[in-house]
C-alpha cells in the first residue's frame, strides 16, 4: 500500500480525535454529577490492539497519559469480545487513584475477528466509598481510601453484571449518581465505536490502520526534531512537596532522544501523596508534549524517543498497598513542575515559570450528598507573556462549577468568588493571580482538603519572583483559624471555608 500523503493524514487525524471528542460530549451529557456535566472531569481516547494510543480527547492530561496502562492491564486479564466492557481503578493496575474509574471495551469492525481498535473513557466519580465524603481521605493505605476494583469485567456480551453492579453501589455513599454516572460512560464508548466501525466501513481496516501507523510515526519524528534543536546535556531539578517530599529529576538530552531519571525521589510514604508508575508517565507525556510546537498528533509515537527511568518504591513509583488519592492530581503538578525546572535550563526561552503547582482538591459530604472539585489558580509567567489568573493548569484541565449549579444541588452558600489579586510572582512578566472562595455550609459536612504549595511557593525563572503560597481558612462564630495544606474537619451550619489558591511565579527582572 501506498504511505499515506499529507492530506490523507491530516484528514485521518482530523477523523481519529473527532471520535473521542465526541465521546467526551455524550458521556457529559448523560452523566448525573456536577463533576463530569460541569466541572467535565473525565477523558476519553482510542488504543490500537496493542493498548497503544490512537487519539485523544482535549481532556484532562493527567488521565491521558495515564490510560494506556490501564488498557494493558485489561488486555492482560481479559480477551474481550463483543458486548464487553471491562472496568477498573486499582493504582496498581493500571489506575490512578480511586474515584477514577475507567471503562475498556473493543471494537469489532469485522465479524470473528479479534477486536481492531479499543475505546476507554476515565471519570472521576465523587464518592467511591473510603473513610471520607469524596473518597480523597488523608489515609495512610489505599484501603481507607475506597472500593478498590481490579480489572474486571462489568459487561459481558452486552448484558450488565447487576450482582457487581450491587456491590458496588453498595459501597458508595450517592449510589444512584454512581450508576447515572457508570451508564453514561458505557454511552460514550459505545458512541466511540459506532464512530470506529463506520470509519472502517468507508475506508476499510487497511487504510484506517496504515493512517493510524503513520500518525505514529510522524508524532515520533517531530517529537525527535524538538528534542535535537535542544543542546546536549544532563539538566536536573529538585521541587517538593509542602511536606518536605523531594521529587529529583535528571533529564539527559542526546540529540533526538531523552532520558528522564526519577531516581533520588523520596522513599513512598505513609499518607496519601503517593504516584504510581501511571501518574509519572503521565507527566512526562504531556511536559514533552508542550515542546511541540503546533497541532501534533498525541499518540505513542510522541514517547518513542523518551526512556523513563523511575525507581520503585518511591512517590512517584509507589507500590501497594500505598495510599493514592493526592498522588494524582497533587505529586503529579510537582511532578510537572520538577521536569518543567530541568528543561528550563535547556530552553530557557520557552520554559514558564512555575504554575501554582496544586489542584485545591476539596471534597465533602453528608446526609445523602458527596461533592469533589478542584479549584483554580494561577498560571506561570513566560519569557514571552504574563501568566493567566484563575486558570487551572498543567495536569488538570476542568472547568469552573457555575455558582448556580453548585449551590442548587448541594447545602452551600457561595460568599466569594474571585481573583485574588497581587498573588502572581512579580518579574519582567507577571505571574498569574490565583481565586479566592469562600462557602458557607448550611447543613452538616465532613470536610477534607488536599492542597499544596501551602508552605512552599511556585517558582519563578530568569530573575521573577516566586509566586504567594495558598492559604486555607475556617471561619466559625467570627473567629478564624488557619488550616493547613492537609486536613479533614466537621463543619456546622455557618461555617465559612476560605481557600486562596496560589499565583504562578514570574519571569525575568522587572
Amino acid at each position: 500500500m501506498t504511505p499515506p500523503g499529507p492530506i490523507e493524514l491530516e484528514f485521518f487525524r482530523q477523523l481519529l480525535v473527532s471520535i473521542p471528542e465526541e465521546m467526551g460530549v455524550v458521556l457529559r451529557k448523560t452523566a448525573f454529577s456536577a463533576n463530569i456535566k460541569e466541572r467535565r472531569d473525565y477523558s476519553c481516547a482510542i488504543y490500537d490492539a496493542e493498548a497503544r494510543t490512537v487519539a485523544m480527547g482535549d481532556h484532562m492530561p493527567v488521565h491521558l497519559g495515564a490510560m494506556p496502562l490501564s488498557v494493558e492491564h485489561v488486555l492482560k486479564a481479559f480477551t474481550l469480545r463483543p458486548g464487553d466492557v471491562a472496568i477498573v481503578n486499582d493504582p496498581f493496575a493500571g489506575g490512578t487513584h480511586l474515584p477514577d474509574i475507567t471503562a475498556v471495551a473493543g471494537v469489532f469492525p469485522q465479524p470473528g475477528k479479534p477486536a481492531a481498535f479499543y475505546v476507554a473513557s476515565r471519570a472521576h466519580h465523587s464518592d467511591i466509598g473510603g473513610i471520607s465524603p469524596g473518597s480523597m481521605p488523608l489515609a495512610r493505605e489505599i484501603y481507607q481510601e475506597g472500593l478498590r476494583i481490579p480489572p474486571i469485567l462489568l459487561v459481558r456480551e452486552g448484558v450488565m453484571d447487576q450482582s457487581l453492579l450491587r456491590m458496588i453501589l453498595a459501597n458508595v455513599r450517592t449510589p444512584e449518581e454512581r450508576e447515572g454516572d457508570l451508564r453514561a460512560q458505557l454511552m460514550s464508548m459505545e458512541r466511540g465505536a459506532i464512530r470506529l466501525r463506520e470509519a472502517v466501513a468507508r475506508y476499510t481496516l487497511p487504510r484506517l490502520s496504515a493512517n493510524v501507523a503513520a500518525l505514529r510515526d510522524y508524532a515520533e519524528r517531530m517529537m525527535r526534531a524538538a528534542l535535537r534543536v535542544l543542546p546536549d546535556g544532563l539538566y536536573t531539578f529538585e521541587d517538593a512537596l509542602d511536606e518536605d517530599i523531594p521529587i529529583r529529576v535528571a533529564v539527559r538530552l542526546e540529540g533526538d532522544a531523552a532520558t528522564v531519571d526519577f531516581t533520588g525521589s523520596a522513599a513512598q510514604v505513609d499518607g496519601p501523596v503517593n504516584a504510581n508508575l501511571a501518574i509519572t508517565f503521565s507527566a512526562v507525556f504531556y511536559v514533552f508534549r508542550c515542546l511541540l510546537a503546533g497541532d501534533v498528533p498525541a499518540n505513542a509515537g510522541l514517547l518513542r524517543p523518551i526512556t523513563v527511568i523511575v525507581p520503585e518504591g518511591t512517590v512517584v513509583n509507589a507500590l501497594a498497598p500505598a495510599a493514592m488519592a493526592a498522588g494524582n492530581v497533587e505529586t503529579s503538578q510537582r511532578i510537572t513542575d520538577a521536569l518543567l525546572g530541568a528543561l528550563s535550563k535547556a530552553a530557557p526561552q520557552r520554559i514558564p515559570a512555575a504554575s501554582q503547582g496544586t489542584m485545591n482538591n476539596l471534597s465533602f459530604g453528608g446526609k445523602g450528598f458527596a461533592w469533589y472539585e478542584t479549584i483554580a489558580g494561577g498560571m506561570g509567567a513566560s519569557a514571552h507573556a504574563p501568566g493567566q489568573s484563575g486558570v487551572h493548569t498543567h495536569m488538570t484541565n476542568s472547568w469552573n462549577t457555575p455558582v448556580e449549579a453548585f449551590e442548587h444541588a448541594y447545602p452551600v452558600r457561595v460568599r466569594a468568588y474571585k481573583v485574588r489579586r497581587g498573588s502572581g510572582g512579580r518579574g519582567k512578566h507577571a505571574g498569574g493571580d490565583g481565586i479566592l472562595r469562600e462557602l458557607e455550609f448550611l447543613a452538616l459536612a465532613e470536610v477534607t482538603i488536599l492542597s499544596d504549595r501551602r508552605l512552599k511557593a511556585p517558582y519563578g525563572l530568569a530573575g521573577g519572583g516566586a509566586a504567594a503560597k495558598g492559604r486555607n481558612t475556617l471561619i466559625r462564630a467570627g473567629h478564624s483559624r488557619a488550616l493547613p495544606g492537609k486536613v479533614r474537619f466537621d463543619a456546622v451550619p455557618g461555617d465559612i471555608l476560605r481557600i486562596e489558591t496560589p499565583g504562578g511565579g514570574g519571569f525575568g527582572l522587572e
